[in-house]
Parts: structure tokens; sequence; C-alpha cells
């Protein structure tokens, strides 16, 4: 700890500062914390459960987010030849001693004091907090060593804008619901829930038990914490076997820049297919203004129902859902796309199932952190969470079923777009109707297998007794069968229909 404290002058001051604003927001979050004293006890068992599964699970995520360099990596001692057993216990003792670790350790001690406020046994206490700081250590120390055999040695602007994405798809959701809810004076029940089901978990068991609603629930949450940190000690002594028994490949300094998405998927046709099809919807126009017309077509659609009447709660159901559909659609005719390019994965002999699977993999990251974020906002704006589960449900088959079926009508019926470098709004002259009916046939056939779930969405909406987790079961399946089959069926007719995808490329 104190070796980051030296080095160049810059670096030491930004650290110091650092330092003095988190041993400020430490102190205030104690006494925060043991202030909860004053609540009720079901108000300190929430917090204490979500905020220290927060915590705990910012530590399994942390250190691949801010790709962090472990001074700890087991690698380093390989040059004087160590035990991997005696070696990982001293590694994961000397984990207990770093500052992130003695902040954990203030916030536990203080909650501990809200707790014998509120009748908590000094067992129950004690094992809370040893058992949450260990859990966070362990996960620190795990995520670090699985990020240090799969991690290469410095993290390029695409891996960071994934980990940021991810980070998106969680933080947004989960601080939209938390803003909606109607505390006064009380615990919301879909917090007291939410907390309930989290003590139950490998991230909040260890912080469930002090102040569980009952015996049997303490003795739960006890035996998921101890079992989470065996499994995790487990982990770490056979990663740090693997560490010291494992030699990495040496990295040329020109493998490091300049491959973008190619040096971060894995060297197989199926990521460099991905990579390729990443560079060209992060980068040509083409992609780029079709992406941004979906969200405007969505959100203007709700304007015609508007004005003739439509409820303002049921209105702002729709864009979302339209969202999912048309990027769903918006992979069916990729391969006119690549223009002669095409020749590159005809040639080389790639497979049909690499080349489905790979081009849609810019679609799901595109579509899936829209969607993730913008629903959430449509369900606030309706006002009932309870139909969420339904919600996702609908909106996963549209999207998942439209991949499907886009991955068959991309090889079946390609027709002319514009050639690279033109105009995105420059159409070039087509001959028949295939290409419109090739459109309308995926978007008949989404919807169609979004129907069920649609249907069991539109009667909870109207107050109807449905499951909305039925609903979502009923989405979701619908569309993973519909993706599965269209990528396979997609991929038999890739390898078939070669020779006429290669005619079609240099005529167009």
């Amino acid at each position: 700890m104190l070796g980051a404290l030296r080095g160049d002058r810059r670096d030491v001051v930004r650290r110091a500062i650092g330092v003095v604003i988190l041993i400020a927001a430490t102190v205030v979050a104690a006494r925060s914390a043991a202030g909860l004293a004053d609540a009720s006890p079901l108000t300190t068992a929430v917090v204490t459960v979500l905020a220290g599964s927060a915590v705990t699970l910012g530590f399994a995520v942390g250190p691949p987010v801010t790709a962090s360099i472990d001074p700890l990596d087991p690698r380093r001692f390989a040059v004087v030849g160590p035990e991997p057993r005696p070696l990982a216990g001293a590694l994961l003792l000397a984990g207990f001693l770093s500052v992130p670790v003695l902040v954990v350790l203030v916030l536990g001690v203080s909650l501990a004091i809200a707790w014998g406020a509120h009748g908590a046994s000094a067992w129950a206490s004690v094992a809370s907090v040893v058992l949450g700081l260990t859990t966070c250590v362990l996960f620190a120390r795990v995520s670090m060593a699985l990020g240090a055999l799969v991690q290469r040695p410095r993290q390029s602007r695409e891996l960071i804008g994934v980990y940021l994405i991810a980070v998106l798809v969680v933080v947004v959701p989960v601080g939209v619901f938390l803003g909606s809810l109607e505390w006064r004076g009380v615990v919301p029940s879909q917090l007291a829930s939410a907390a309930e089901i989290l003590a139950w978990t490998p991230i909040g068991a260890a912080w469930g038990i002090a102040l569980a609603p009952s015996a049997g629930a303490a003795v739960g949450s006890l035996i998921v914490a101890i079992a989470t940190v065996v499994v995790l000690t487990l982990a770490w002594f056979a990663l740090v076997d693997v560490l010291l028994t494992t030699t990495r490949r040496p990295v040329a300094v020109r493998e490091r820049g300049g491959l973008g998405w190619f040096a971060i998927l894995p060297g197989t046709p199926g990521g460099a297919v991905a990579a390729r099809s990443l560079s060209y919807w992060l980068r040509d126009r083409r992609y780029i203004v079709n992406v941004i017309i979906v969200p405007i077509a969505a959100v203007v659609s709700t304007v015609p129902l508007l004005v003739a009447g439509v409820p303002f709660e049921l209105a702002v159901l729709l864009p979302v859902p339209i969202m999912a559909l048309f990027f769903g659609w918006l992979p069916h005719n990729d391969l006119a796309y690549d223009s002669t390019a095409l020749w590159m994965h005809i040639a080389s002999g790639m497979r049909g199932a690499p080349d489905r699977i790979g081009r849609l993999v810019p679609v799901l990251l595109i579509g899936i952190p829209i969607l993730a974020v913008t629903l959430p906002l449509a369900i606030v704006a309706h006002g009932r969470w309870a139909i969420f589960p339904a919600m996702v449900g609908v909106c996963a088959a549209l999207f998942l079923a439209g991949l499907g079926l886009s991955s068959i009508s991309s090889v079946v019926a390609p027709y002319a777009v514009s050639r690279p470098g033109d105009s995105p709004f420059q159409q070039p002259q087509r001959t028949g109707s295939g290409g419109v009916v090739a459109q309308g046939l995926v978007m008949a056939g989404a919807i169609a297998a979004a129907s069920p779930a649609a249907w069991l969405t539109w009667q909870a909406v109207n107050g109807e007794t449905i499951d909305t987790m039925f609903a979502l079961c009923v989405g979701i399946g619908a569309g993973v069968i519909v993706l599965v089959i269209g990528v396979a069926i997609g991929a038999a007719l890739f390898e078939r229909r070669g020779t006429r995808l290669m005619e079609f490329a240099e005529a167009t």
C-alpha cells in the first residue's frame, strides 16, 4: 500500500488526493451506517443486504472494468519456484491488507453497531462481517486471477467500451427502478423482496445473517455464505496452480495496437466474422444511419396513437417492442452490405454457422443495451412495474426471432443496397419485389413468434390475473427457438448458395 505512494510526483499527488477523498467518504458512510440504529429493523436489514450485495459485486467486477494490475499476481513469484498451495494461502492473507478491504471493514463494524441496537446477537454480527469481508477479498482475488488468464497485457478502448456497456445495462435499469419507488415513510415491498432474494445468493448471503427475519433464514444465509467462501477458496487455489504452471504466449508489439476488435475476439472463424462485422457497424455510415433511425421511428410511432386518443400510459409501451422488432430485422440483408468483400468468406471456405453467428454479434451488442435502458423508462412512464417481466418477454421474442429469421433472409433473398462509400440514402434501382417480400416475411414471422407473449402481456396490461413471469418465459422461449432454428437453416443455406451469393455481389 505504501508502494502506491512512490513514483512519479503527479501520480503520487493524485493517489494521495484519492486516499483523502476515500477517507472522507468512508467517514460519512460509516456515520450513516451507524445511524441505521434509529431506523426500523426492516429498513436496516434491507439497506444492509442491498448495499452489501452491491459492494461484493463491485469487488468481483471492479478489476476487469478498471483494468487493474494485480500487484500480488502469482506469476510475479514464479521466479523463486514457490509451491502453489503455500503461495496461494499467503497471497490470500495479503489480500486482506488493502485500502478497499479496510473501507469495507470500517463500514461492516458501523453496520454491526446498528445491528446490535436491533437485537442482533454478537456471534451473528461477527459472522456476517467476517464472511462478508472474506467473500469480497476472494471475489477480487479470483476475478484478478481469471483476468490474468484471459486478458491481454493492455486493454483496448473496444474492450473497455464493452465493460462500460455491461455496467450501463445493469446500472440504468436498477437506478430507474429505485427512482420510481414510492417510499412514503416505509420500505417499498419491492425492495424488501429483492433483499430477501439477495440474502440467499453468494453476493448477499453474508450480509443477511445478522438481521434475518427468522432463525431458518439466518441459518440458510449462513450456509450459503460459507459455501460461497469454500467454493471461491478452492477456485483461488486452483487458479494459482494454473498460473504458476502455464506459460503465456509472447505478445509482439505489433499485436498490441491497431487490430481493434480483431485483437479482442477469439482467433476463430466466428470471432473473425464478428470482429469484421463490428468494425463495419461502428464505422460504416450505412449501418450507423440504420441504427439511429430505429429509436427515432419507434418514438415517432407513438404520435399518431396519442392523436387518435390512445391513453398515454398505453402508448408509451409501444416504442420499445418496435425497436426490438427493427433491431432483429436490421441484419436481414447483411450480406448485401459486404458487396464484393463477400469473396473473403466464400474463398476461405467459411462454414455457415460461424458466419451466421458472427454477423449477429454487432446487433446483440448494440440492441441489448438500448433495449435494457429504454424498457425501464417506458415502464416508469406506464406506472406499473408488475408488467415489466411480460414486456421483457415480448421484446426478447421480437428481437431474437427477428435475428433468427434475418439469418435465413440474408442468404435466401439478398437485394441490392448502396455500395460502400455511397450515401446511405442513395438506393440503387432494383428489379422485382424479392427485397420487399423478404423484409415483410421477416417482420411478420417475428411478430407471429412474439404473439403468444404479446397476448399474455396485453391481458396483464388490462388488469387480468396473468403470471407475468410465465409471459417472460414464453417470450424468451419462442425467441430462442426461432433464433436457433434460423441460424441452423441459414448456416446450411450459406454453404449451399456460396456461388450464387458471389454472383449476386458481383452483379450489384
